[in-house]
């Protein structure tokens, strides 16, 4: 029976209110694209939420108050230009946070802002000893975001502005990354990229998203590692990634607290990815960061929410992720898994095992 633990849970309803229009997934509507719907919709994480009250799973949680994150908070990460830009255009009718495919509409600004200080709030919770851990529901999410502009639907880095917060405000210093979501986690790697405080590390589908960033061999001074997952892998091949690279690679770093980039976009009916990360094979990684965290410091963990866009599979990823985080086991039977728990695309492939050997000898490598 796992142990149970006071975990901070982040959730608010404007978090569903961020506006990102009738694009048809990616692209603008007009012309022969009908208006339909962008892939990150309120949809996979207010249905996530959802899931957390009906389930009874929030009755086990602490519920932890978002608060935005302030103009300084924001500067320690990002430029004055692109935070100016982003407070005008959302002012006004909205606009894109910078890469041509990231929409935001009115009032977005101040959301955004929510989603970092939300992931603030959450990381001060752990710190401060209020909660053992902690889930930051949020939206937008951050990973792409890059200090000069948004990127791949973030707007401003949440996980980096709380990093930089706790070492503005809490006496921290070092601190890892970890990030599961199947697009490499570009942006914290370019923001982090010269500091040798701050390790991050990304298990990612190859090639994916950015399509030029995330091999293998990019390791900046020596605390950035990338773990690029070939198209089809599954439970075995990012448990092995977890297992061999992200928890030797930690528990060397010897952080003072782990951040997880939470993306439930390696499912298999996600429509950006071509993994086939299963309900419980992200509840099998979240229980092994947990257990990395209390060996490597102390427990202290904060998963903040990142991708993931099937409306329908999200909220049972996420909550078997809260079930990892606080030991308890809500009964929920995550209906997909008829098709694809016993999949035999979850068997540690031979070209999946070499890319996780070689980004092991890497990381063993590292000045960490």
């Amino acid at each position: 029976m796992s142990a149970r633990r006071r975990t901070g849970y982040v959730w608010h309803e404007r978090y569903a209110w961020h506006d990102t229009g009738t694009h048809v997934g990616i692209f603008p509507a007009g012309g022969f694209n009908q208006p339909h719907m962008t892939f990150e919709s309120a949809e996979s994480k207010s249905r996530m939420a959802g899931l957390v009250e009906v389930s009874g799973m929030v009755d086990e949680l602490v519920r932890v108050r978002p608060r935005m994150a302030t103009r300084e908070d924001l500067l320690r990460v990002h430029t004055a230009e692109h935070v100016d830009r982003i407070e005008r255009e959302s002012a006004d009718r909205g606009g894109d946070g910078g890469d041509g495919f990231t929409p935001f509409g009115r009032g977005s600004y101040d959301i955004a802002r929510l989603a970092a200080g939300g992931t603030i709030a959450a990381a001060e919770a752990v710190l401060t000893g209020d909660v053992d851990n902690a889930y930051a529901l949020v939206r937008p999410p951050g990973h792409h975001a890059r200090r000069e502009m948004g990127m791949g639907y973030c707007i401003f880095s949440n996980v980096c502005v709380a990093i930089e917060y706790v070492r503005a405000h809490l006496g921290v210093r070092r601190v890892a990354i970890v990030d599961y979501d199947v697009h490499h986690g570009n942006g914290a790697e370019s923001i982090f990229w010269d500091d040798p405080d701050i390790l991050t590390v990304s298990l990612h589908q190859d090639r994916l998203f950015p399509q030029d960033t995330g091999a293998v061999t990019d390791t900046a001074d020596g605390t950035n590692i990338n773990v690029p997952l070939p198209a089809g892998s599954g439970n075995g091949a990012y448990l092995a990634a977890i297992e061999r690279v992200a928890v030797p690679a930690v528990t060397a770093f010897a952080p003072e607290i782990v951040f997880v980039s939470s993306g439930f976009d390696p499912s298999p009916v996600d429509p950006l990815g071509c993994m086939t990360v299963t309900s419980g094979g992200f509840k099998d990684m979240a229980a092994r960061l947990v257990e990395l965290a209390e060996n490597a410091c102390g427990g202290r963990i904060v998963f903040s929410h990142e991708g993931g866009y099937s409306p329908v599979h999200v909220p049972f990823c996420g909550l078997a992720v809260l079930e990892a985080l606080t030991g308890h086991d809500t009964g929920v039977v995550d209906p997909f898994g008829q098709s694809f728990d016993a999949s035999p695309a979850h068997e540690l492939q031979p070209w999946q095992d070499a890319v996780i050997a070689q980004a092991a000898l890497i990381a063993d490598a590292l000045r960490l």
